[in-house]
């Protein structure tokens, strides 16, 4: 049976971050894709020029009328917005305890444009977390959750991301890609204790929407039955392989995306000029 995973997240019309990636994601990992929105953005891989957060109450009317239809396996959480989008989330969400719910908390875009207003951190980190089966926030997100300088060493993160758990989510997997160094490593705390999972960085600047890529393919894992530490290994292939496939692609002039589909579409090469644009 084909697993159902829900995204509820902001949208990308450049298409590599966003609930444009997360559904990308789902259908490479081959579940069954959902998404509720949360915010339109204005963006493309220079930057973000403007958000629109949608009303709350349409976004718990969206997430209700998924769950009171469908089977859902898993649910990802992305963009939130607004403190009003969070406890309308939440409220959603906590009848459903017992989910796989990975929660990647989206707080600040490639560019650096912020993508949460600062009143819902708290908001996010009280309403939020205690439902998640797994928060997956990167180095700069971790140490604003917790109110912390920004981890600089393998030591720092795993502290972080064990105070980050005893907020209460089940699991937290720090991500380690801003860390200086040629590795790209990331660390999970979770009941069974501290979890290191190592890569090499692939060396690209086509690095848009890998968060929200991640963190759903965590969920269609999840929503599988895979266990946690399973599933963060099987996304971490994904991942890596969609990064280091994103050559391929020709999209844009700054953090271009990952290659969802590498594994799917036959392999080209960006050095025909007919393929950059359009006669």
């Amino acid at each position: 049976m084909i697993s159902n995973v829900l995204s509820i997240a902001g949208s990308d019309p450049s298409g590599g971050a966003g609930i444009q990636a997360d559904l990308k994601t789902f259908a490479a990992c081959r579940v069954y894709g959902m998404a509720a929105l949360t915010a339109l953005t204005a963006q493309n891989t220079q930057g973000v020029s403007g958000v629109h957060a949608l009303p709350a109450e349409f976004v718990a009317e969206q997430i209700a009328m998924v769950f009171a239809d469908i089977r859902v396996d898993a649910v990802k959480i992305g963009m939130i917005a607004n403190g009003e989008i969070a406890a309308a989330v939440a409220g959603q969400l906590r009848p459903h305890r017992g989910l796989p719910i990975v929660l990647d908390p989206v707080m600040i875009a490639k560019g650096g444009a912020p993508l949460l207003d600062p009143e819902a951190v708290s908001v996010l980190r009280d309403r939020l977390m205690p439902v998640a089966t797994l928060l997956t926030p990167n180095l700069p997100e971790a140490a604003a959750l917790l109110g912390e300088p920004v981890a600089g060493n393998r030591d720092d993160m795993a502290g972080q991301a064990s105070r980050l758990r005893a907020l209460g989510p089940s699991a937290v997997l720090v991500k380690g890609g801003h860390l200086a160094g040629d590795g790209s490593p990331d660390v999970m705390a979770s009941a069974e204790g501290v979890t290191w999972f190592d890569a090499a960085r692939v060396p690209t600047h086509r690095t848009h929407g890998t968060g929200c890529t991640l963190s759903s393919a965590l969920a269609a894992e999840l929503a599988k039955g895979v266990a946690v530490v399973e599933a963060v290994q099987r996304a971490k292939r994904y991942l890596t392989a969609a990064i280091g496939a994103a050559d391929q692609l020709s999209v844009g002039s700054g953090h271009g995306p990952v290659h969802h589909f590498h594994e799917f579409w036959p392999q080209q090469s960006t050095a025909d000029p007919s393929r950059l644009r359009r006669p």
